[in-house]
């Protein structure tokens, strides 16, 4: 499959049978494609990193001075194998949210263990900005600097595998990745399951020419804020 083909991969590419399990994996990668992988994640963080550390601190001084609460958001993701990491975001929701989120449940826009709101009352005026712009990611560069994500890669989901059913454990095969198929087809557009499909139809077409293809996608993806919460 080519690199163009496969940057247009849909959740259908990936065949399941009835019940969602896997059909077939081709996992086609060539020789050194992991070193390869990882030698494109610390020279693409290195050279962003003049230009992304101002606008890091831009950012944590934003979410600083207009609401009260710490600048980060350390959360628990599941990472390659099903592992749990730490991943780092700027803060974007009022200190209370998780207390908040039980009385929200009704309007939760996504099927299965998504939690997406519309409207979200616990995201604060700067927090809105940071999601439009995906600029609540940005200190993901420290996780993929230490070797916890990738750029490319399934995003990392805060629920843990144990929720997954048993055909989405195989997007735990690789890193997890700061941005996917799923980011340029559509972000918060798509429900979970569609998104597996698309993390498995990456997992088996992996290769450094898509990751770049997935990667210079990825700038018009954001700006459009197509799908974004």
């Amino acid at each position: 499959m080519n690199t163009a083909a496969t940057a247009n991969l849909r959740p259908s590419d990936a065949r399941t049978n009835g019940t969602g399990s896997s059909m077939s994996r081709s996992h086609r990668t060539t020789n050194g494609y992991s070193a390869k992988k990882r030698a494109l994640d610390l020279a693409v963080c290195l050279i962003l990193l003049p230009v992304a550390l101002p606008i890091l601190l831009a950012c944590a001084l934003l979410v600083k001075l207009t609401s009260k609460g710490p600048v980060l958001f350390v959360q628990e993701r599941t990472g390659l194998g099903g592992n749990r990491f730490k991943i780092l975001k700027f803060r974007t929701m009022v200190p209370n949210a998780t207390n908040m989120k039980k009385g929200l449940e009704s309007e939760n826009l996504m099927g299965g263990p998504d939690f997406k709101l519309a409207n979200d009352p616990r995201v604060t005026r700067v927090g809105i900005f940071l999601r439009k712009t995906s600029l609540d990611e940005a200190p993901q560069l420290w996780n993929i600097l230490r070797g916890d994500m990738s750029l490319v890669g399934p995003r990392p989901t805060s629920f843990s595998a144990q929720t997954y059913d048993l055909w989405h454990t195989e997007r735990l095969e690789v890193m997890p990745g700061l941005t996917g198929l799923w980011q340029i087809a559509g972000r918060g557009e798509i429900d979970f399951d569609d998104r597996v499909r698309l993390d498995i139809a990456y997992v088996r077409n992996r290769s450094l020419p898509l990751d770049l293809s997935i990667l210079l996608r990825t700038i018009p993806a954001v700006l459009s804020q197509r799908g974004a919460y």
